[in-house]
């Protein structure tokens, strides 16, 4: 993984690796990859903070039920 395209959000810490048309991937602390969507579901949207790399709702996509936090039941 190339460490030149890897950006780092300055609040949460969280890496986003672009993408281009696939999409870019988050690489959370725990779990599988996702996406900004899930990002967005699971942490920015709560934060509000400056310096947050994820609020661009262009960038953000659509955001889907399952992008929401799941409990395991």
């Amino acid at each position: 993984m190339p460490e030149s395209n890897l950006n780092v959000c300055p609040v949460c810490k969280v890496k986003i690796l672009p993408g281009g048309m696939a999409g870019d991937k988050v690489l959370f602390s725990v779990g599988p990859p996702g996406t900004r969507a899930t990002l967005w579901a699971r942490v920015c949207q709560f934060t509000q903070k400056a310096g947050c790399i994820n609020q661009d709702k262009s960038l953000v996509g659509e955001i889907k039920t399952t992008d929401y936090y799941q409990p395991e039941l």
